[in-house]
């Protein structure tokens, strides 16, 4: 083997610009290689921090009543889930519930809220508008309004109010107005606008109000009990196993945000498969480009390898030598592209700090280790043409021309 890494390594330097152009469309491959996964990656971070980054992870709330029969066993089987219109499901001992739901794995924050609609007004301009009541504290626990706030804070009081950005310019007020609010239990209540939020989601930016939850209970006449509580997890992806460990535990219903997602899953696994197909056709072109190069070689040298034949070298041999090329070309290459890669992409915010309209690449997902070991591995198949062509050499005829 040393003797052979030494041959294959002669053969290469005796022709060192063409080796050196070689492994240079070796990293170039790689480098797109890098470049796509970053960028992949990042762009599947990005579209998943902007819309689920400002939602819960696992929504819980009170179960779903059992349906009750209206006909007697003997006369068939019809049933209907009674539900009240004039009493708002409710969970009780919400606080218990919080305490067990906090302890599992996983679970970074429990929220709790209260939720109503109503119609927000100020002067003549009313708008509808969603209303969440929650704790003063917990006001960016879920969505992430103190990052996101254009005007005012995200301290909340008795008296006040945040509101989104399209609902403030619908209503043309600004920080520290005055705001009417009446709920759909037809009681008003007046509000102080102490800040204002742009999210870039349209149906919170332009429809939704926070509150805290002693207003909501004062709004929505629900003075004991929460709405649902929310759940932020430490991996987003865990939320479905999460969910049903949720529901073992309490016996609430637990929905996982990947439950209404399924168009922006779908999205990202039709971009992961686009990048995919884009790696594949460079790690083609580093194949083909290798082959070629050590084929060519392989004709440029046909006496050589008829005198090493001569001289009882096996047809073994000279398939590890041209195969020893392609794997150094491959490595080489490889280290070289995916550092250049990891060197260019360096400079680019993560894909969470990425400004509007920035390219969202993210370094850490530059899949290096998998690039130069495919790149190692294509470059070792690629040569297994030339390698076989090599040893199929007769040393006569090679000698004799």
């Amino acid at each position: 083997m040393p003797y052979s890494i030494k041959i294959a390594a002669r053969y290469l330097t005796a022709n060192l610009a063409q080796t050196m152009l070689l492994i240079l469309g070796v990293a170039v491959g790689v480098y797109v290689f890098v470049f796509m996964s970053a960028l992949i990656g990042g762009l599947a971070v990005l579209l998943t921090d902007r819309t689920v980054g400002n939602i819960a992870h696992v929504t819980i709330e009170a179960p779903d009543r059992d349906p009750v029969s209206l006909l007697p066993p003997d006369q068939g089987n019809l049933t209907v889930a009674l539900k009240a219109n004039q009493q708002r499901r409710a969970l009780h001992s919400a606080a218990a519930f919080t305490e067990i739901i906090a302890a599992l794995p996983h679970v970074e924050v429990v929220a709790g809220q209260i939720l109503g609609n109503g119609f927000l007004a100020k002067a003549e301009a009313t708008a509808p508008v969603s209303v969440t009541g929650v704790e003063p504290g917990e006001v960016s626990a879920i969505s992430r309004i103190g990052d996101n706030l254009v005007g005012g804070s995200d301290e909340l009081g008795f008296g006040s109010i945040l509101i989104g950005e399209g609902l403030a310019e619908s209503l043309g007020v600004g920080v520290g107005q005055t705001v009417m609010l009446t709920s759909d239990r037809d009681v008003r209540q007046t509000f102080t606008v102490s800040g204002i939020f742009a999210l870039g989601v349209g149906a919170l930016d332009n429809g939704a109000a926070f509150v805290t939850i002693r207003s909501a209970r004062v709004l929505f006449a629900q003075p004991e009990g929460l709405t649902r509580l929310q759940v932020k997890l430490d991996d987003l992806e865990l939320a479905e196993p999460v969910a049903r460990t949720i529901v073992a535990a309490t016996g609430l219903k637990a929905t996982p945000w990947t439950e209404g997602s399924q168009d922006l899953l779908d999205a990202l696994v039709a971009q992961g498969r686009t990048g995919d197909l884009i790696k594949i056709f460079a790690l083609i072109t580093i194949v083909i480009g290798v082959a070629s190069a050590l084929l060519l070689s392989t004709y440029r040298r046909e006496s050589e390898i008829g005198i090493m034949r001569a001289m009882g070298a096996t047809r073994r041999f000279v398939v590890v030598v041209f195969v020893l090329q392609g794997a150094l070309i491959g490595a080489s290459g490889g280290l070289m592209g995916a550092l250049l890669g990891y060197l260019s992409l360096l400079p680019f915010p993560l894909p969470e700090a990425a400004s509007n309209g920035g390219l969202p690449i993210d370094v850490r997902q530059g899949d290096y280790l998998r690039a130069i070991l495919l790149t190692v591995a294509g470059a070792i198949g690629a040569a297994i043409w030339p390698a076989s062509s090599a040893a199929r050499v007769d040393p006569v005829k090679a000698i004799g021309a």
